[in-house]
């Protein structure tokens, strides 16, 4: 079998069980996400064993500490696994909610009912507890799920793979609702992503260039994220000692997430007052500055800022700052250079916070608040599988609901149109 054929079977596998799913109960799809945790316990050897390969692989492949960190699973992440696969099984069904009701002048009588979407592909890197966090997601909301994810966490995903399906099986899951493609063939990706009439929807987790990749080949729909430039603005009539405690946290508090700010915007009227105090401040914390001539005027210590960098992701303790007339020019700065993912004004004005929201164009915007809270738990949502900066579709964090599409039910009496 070659590979365009290998991919088929799964998608056609994929199809078949997605049918299979959709006729599952509420409390048929609980118990099988219960198995599947209690089986990630109680196989927690065989899967530390399997990581163990993947980890010496990346060792001897020169992989960055940080990168064999996200690679590692302990018995601590395991149990992480199984508690989220629980706190899913626990959430509402998001299949079968009625989000519209209407009766027609005829007496017809129109509902608009969520449904799973069907078979989706989520394509990631690195991190193996994605494995069990993306299955459960999708199961609870009846989908069928093929992951590929990185070569570096082979072993590792294809054995939490069959835990959960051998556990989930003894509970009713039918067969191949979770598939693992076995090939680390970089071309798999490239097949799964045209299996038009097979696969509904694709999920890319990883760097722009995944992600890029994956929407220039694929031809059915992609959930895109492509990376998160946040920014927070510090507003003229801004409470200084809030705004410090705000961008501190966005910046710092976990540098290498997507919702981590990347430039802070500071209106010209209180420049003097504050970017010299917020720049001790996040000296102190190791973060290097880059700034526009205004910025380097008050803290010297910073370093130019290129046309490149406003549009950078840094992903570290590394941060743009700009000075700016007022909230005009800071709304079109982050729609020039943001990623549409989440952005942030700190002011005591009603009417320009107001003015911010409505008119800056991401997927998350905040008032008084930091980035740092665009995320699946931190909405109430449970858990995530990934956080979409799309505009059709699923926008921010993508939980359950998200992960259903809709369908119009008619009852009628024996209306016919005229």
């Amino acid at each position: 079998m070659n590979l365009k054929e290998e991919m088929l079977q799964l998608g056609r596998q994929a199809r078949a069980a997605s049918r299979a799913l959709g006729a599952l109960t509420t409390q048929q799809k609980n118990d099988c996400l219960r198995a599947m945790a209690d089986g990630l316990l109680h196989q927690a050897d065989p899967i530390k064993a399997a990581n163990a390969a993947d980890l010496e692989a990346g060792r001897a492949a020169g992989l960055s500490a940080a990168l064999l960190d996200r690679l590692a699973l302990t018995d601590k992440r395991i149990a992480d696994m199984a508690k989220g696969l629980r706190e899913v099984a626990a959430l509402p069904d998001p299949v079968g909610r009625v989000l519209d009701e209407r009766v027609r002048p005829n007496g017809l009588r129109l509902r608009k009912v969520s449904v799973p979407i069907g078979v989706i592909v989520i394509i990631y890197e690195s991190r193996p507890n994605v494995t069990a966090d993306a299955s459960g997601l999708c199961l609870k909301a009846g989908n069928a799920v093929i992951l590929r994810g990185g070569k570096e966490a082979i072993h590792s995903n294809r054995a939490i793979a069959q835990v959960m399906l051998e556990a989930g099986a003894r509970a009713g899951l039918p067969a191949n609702a979770v598939q693992v493609v076995q090939t680390t063939d970089r071309e798999a990706v490239r097949e799964l992503v045209q299996m038009v009439g097979l696969v509904d929807l694709v999920i890319p987790r990883g760097g722009e260039a995944l992600i890029r990749a994956v929407a220039e080949n694929a031809r059915v729909p992609v959930c895109k994220h492509y990376k998160g430039v946040c920014h927070v603005y510090v507003d003229r009539e801004a409470d200084l000692d809030m705004a410090e405690r705000i961008v501190v946290n966005a910046k710092c508090q976990r540098p290498a997430t997507c919702n981590a700010m990347e430039t802070l915007l500071v209106d010209a009227a209180v420049a003097e007052q504050f970017l010299p105090r917020i720049a001790r401040t996040l000296s102190a914390m190791k973060v290097e500055l880059r700034g526009d001539e205004k910025t380097r005027q008050l803290v010297p210590t910073a370093k130019p800022a290129t046309e490149r960098d406003w549009f950078n992701e840094y992903l570290d303790l590394i941060m743009n700052v700009r000075v700016v007339p007022g909230v005009e020019a800071a709304i079109e700065h982050i729609n020039t250079y943001g990623s549409n993912h989440s952005d942030a004004i700190v002011t005591a004005n009603q009417e320009t916070a107001d003015k911010f929201l409505r008119d800056v164009d991401a997927a998350a915007v905040y008032h008084n608040a930091s980035t740092r809270f665009t995320d699946g738990g931190e909405f109430g949502m449970g858990a995530e599988i990934g956080i979409s900066t799309d505009k059709v579709g699923a926008r921010g964090p993508m939980g359950l609901e998200e992960l259903t599409t809709y369908k119009w039910i008619g009852h009628g009496s024996g209306q016919l149109r005229e």
